[in-house]
């Protein structure tokens, strides 16, 4: 895989495209699966500042969000030692109704690195199942990526 090629992630989710929407745009639920801080406008132009592990903040803002089919935002760090500027990448995510669920695939564009990309695939995969699991109705329990 090149470095310009996006990193993909895909996950089933037993829930309607509207309950996950909710999970990816509503700050209460989203901190549920994601996120220690988390300040949010979806919205074009709006805020995405969140602080997945308590320790980095992510902040971008909102490009394109249409109720329950698409949202995406522009991810970076507000610390320079992570490599990647607020706002320098693109993350898109999509939701496909699939009886008896949805399907959520989520493309992260632009990431600088083979080292990056390896941490953002963790990174991602980790979430997306802490997603699955809140949006299905559970728990999804302790984060150990908070202060990581």
């Amino acid at each position: 895989m090149a470095d310009n090629d996006p990193l993909v992630n895909e996950i089933f989710i037993d829930a309607e495209p509207e309950q996950v929407y909710r999970f990816l745009t509503e700050g209460d639920l989203m901190r549920r699966w994601m996120g220690v801080q988390v300040e949010i406008d979806p919205q074009p132009g709006g805020i995405y500042r969140v602080s997945p592990g308590g320790v980095e903040i992510a902040r971008g803002e909102y490009v394109e969000v249409s109720p329950y089919h698409k949202i995406a935002f522009s991810w970076g760090y507000e610390s320079d030692h992570m490599g990647i500027p607020a706002g320098s990448t693109l993350v898109e995510i999509t939701l496909e109704a699939r009886a008896p669920g949805t399907l959520v695939r989520l493309v992260h564009h632009n990431l600088p690195g083979d080292e990056a990309r390896r941490a953002h695939d963790e990174g991602w995969q980790h979430y997306l199942e802490r997603l699955k699991t809140a949006a299905e109705g559970r728990d999804p329990g302790p984060d150990w990526h908070v202060n990581a």
